[in-house]
């Protein structure tokens, strides 16, 4: 993990938010390369998710929300942790879980007893900050989606079974934010209600579990061996699920989840159907049978996303002698998929360099690398950043009008005209699903 976070600063992918006045724990900023990756995260899954399919469709709710919708969802009273805080020195507060004993972790300084700690951002609407004026900014993105879905209904073609997707920010205010952005307080959601029938649910339960397993190994290259489902047990699980699956990933600090598949009964579309006294049911056309349908909820963060596949695409290997550090990163997702890279600064070799660039930009995620300094070096540096081809011009370039594809694993270079260049990418990046 330290090696990944210090490569994540010193390649711009990760950045402590507002470091230069400190920082602020649980916040952290995304520099190019980041970017570059959470973006080929999300339109992976709105393509697979939505795109790809037909019976998903998108919204895009208020991250604002009423305190009344909280209420009726149970977060005001369930969404919390158990928070003890040292009576000694440092005064830092813990979960309550995440200790043993009754002394600090810090400090050794005796902790108080266990309060409970609502983990949602509280703000105000309107210029006076009273109890009427109370709102939230959402934890998940999942009630916009269960309230919205009679407006859904009435302007789509949607019939059950179908889901709803959405994709956008959310806040919990963590009181022990930590291993990297595993767990943070600001963070982007990716979650999608399938509205089932009600006896329909295990069924669907189980294909999604399978569907979503089956997405991060082989759409995003996910080693399998890493990954697992973890069942939870009845006892463990949340208000509103029948049954809850996890997605793990073995990570450094041992197994944690990846993403929640949840089987959330009728539960939200009741609970704010008794709240808002609005009609939620369901009129199914083909039996003519009214019913609150059932949910099956995959929801997972793309900062959990993010640092699973650079903890899984970290190596470190010898190349000619040399160590190097490379991200083994599927073309799908690689913040640059080709580097073109002209073998001197010399107008002679920038020129068709340039030509190249411009007939792959649009299709790949480019990079165009004219640095100086030696050829291996800005190898090294692709490979770092997890570039699966680097395509070279070079002096002989200008008398056989190739170049040379070098790809990132196996280090090994072929010659290619560069009439063919854009197919052959095309060719390579497909080969990898």
């Amino acid at each position: 993990m330290e090696k990944v976070v210090a490569l994540t600063k010193r390649r711009g992918f990760i950045y402590p938010s507002s470091e230069i006045y400190g920082g602020l724990s649980g916040f952290y900023d995304f520099g190019p390369y980041g970017v570059a990756l959470k973006r080929a995260i999300r339109d992976l899954w709105w393509r697979h998710m939505v795109e790809l399919r037909g019976d998903v469709v998108g919204l895009e709710s208020t991250q604002i929300m009423p305190s009344e919708v909280w209420a009726a969802s149970g977060h005001l009273t369930n969404f919390v942790d158990p928070l003890r805080q040292c009576l000694g020195e440092c005064k830092k507060r813990w979960r309550a879980d995440h200790v043993k004993g009754d002394k600090c972790p810090e400090c050794g300084g005796p902790l108080d007893e266990a309060r409970m700690f609502n983990l949602m951002f509280k703000t105000h609407v309107g210029p006076v900050e009273d109890s009427s004026s109370e709102v939230y900014l959402r934890p998940e993105t999942a009630q916009g989606m269960f309230v919205d879905f009679k407006n859904v209904l009435n302007s789509s073609r949607v019939r059950v079974p179908f889901g709803i997707a959405q994709q956008g920010k959310a806040f919990r205010n963590e009181i022990t934010p930590g291993n990297f952005v595993f767990r943070v307080r600001e963070f982007e959601l990716m979650e999608m209600e399938f509205f089932v029938k009600p006896d329909s649910d295990d069924e669907w339960f189980d294909y999604w579990r399978k569907e979503r397993m089956r997405w991060y190994t082989d759409v995003l290259g996910i080693k399998p061996d890493r990954l697992r489902m973890y069942d939870h047990p009845k006892v463990g699980l949340s208000h509103y699920s029948k049954q809850t699956t996890d997605i793990e990933y073995e990570f450094p600090f041992g197994w944690g989840e990846l993403e929640g598949v949840a089987d959330r009964t009728d539960f939200d579309l009741r609970v704010h159907q008794e709240k808002s006294k609005v009609d939620l049911s369901y009129l199914d056309p083909e039996t003519n049978e009214r019913y609150l349908p059932w949910v099956i909820e995959p929801a997972v963060s793309v900062e959990r996303i993010f640092i699973t596949l650079l903890l899984d695409a970290y190596d470190e290997d010898v190349v000619n002698n040399e160590p190097r550090v490379v991200l083994h990163l599927h073309p799908n997702v690689a913040p640059v998929q080709v580097a073109v890279v002209p073998l001197s600064k010399k107008p002679e070799l920038t020129g068709p360099a340039q030509e190249v660039m411009k007939s792959l930009r649009g299709e790949f995620r480019v990079e165009y690398d004219q640095t100086g300094g030696n050829i291996g070096r800005r190898y090294r540096r692709q490979d770092e950043i997890g570039t699966p081809f680097c395509v070279t011009i070079d002096f002989e370039t200008l008398n056989d009008e190739a170049v040379t594809i070098r790809q990132r694993d196996s280090t090994l270079q072929e010659r290619v005209p560069i009439a063919e260049v854009h197919a052959q990418l095309a060719l390579r990046v497909s080969e990898h699903g």
